[in-house]
């Protein structure tokens, strides 16, 4: 780490702590040549993630998308707009954590309702009713034996 008041570059770390969330990592140095000290911040380095759609079309993830879908499951259920942010935040943290540049709609589809079947399961059967593209209603009567079960 270079100096920002002499450009010298060594220092030591005198202090780390957690900030913003946990997200990051703040660090209190000084400089071993002009004993000044400075504050550093290091990041977890998100990996861009590019979504396989069924159609093998590639397209970069999009939060905001996921967002979408799952608030229209939602629709008219006691499920909290701050629910949802969590859900799509539990999912791209999995994601992150899973280190690939790709993967696919499936994968995340699966996820979505995972987690849906645990908050709402009303929520749960209208998302799977769509992901899954339920062709008639024993398909979809199918699904919710499997749900009652």
């Amino acid at each position: 780490m270079k100096c920002p008041f002499c450009g010298h570059e060594e220092d030591k770390v005198v202090d780390s702590r957690a900030a913003q969330d946990g997200r990051a990592v703040r660090r209190r140095r000084e400089c071993l040549n002009c004993k000044e000290r400075f504050t550093t911040y290091e990041y977890i380095e998100n990996v861009a993630l590019t979504v396989i759609k069924s159609d093998d079309r590639r397209e970069p993830f999009d939060r905001q998308k996921l967002i979408h879908g799952i608030k229209l499951a939602c629709n008219k259920r006691p499920v909290s707009g701050k629910k949802i942010e969590a859900i799509v935040d539990e999912i791209e943290a999995r994601l992150q954590e899973l280190s690939k540049s790709e993967v696919t709609s499936k994968f995340i589809g699966e996820m979505v309702m995972e987690k849906l079947k645990e908050v709402d399961e009303v929520a749960y059967v209208r998302f799977a009713s769509v992901y899954r593209k339920f062709q008639d209603k024993a398909e979809f009567f199918e699904e919710l034996k499997k749900l009652l079960g």
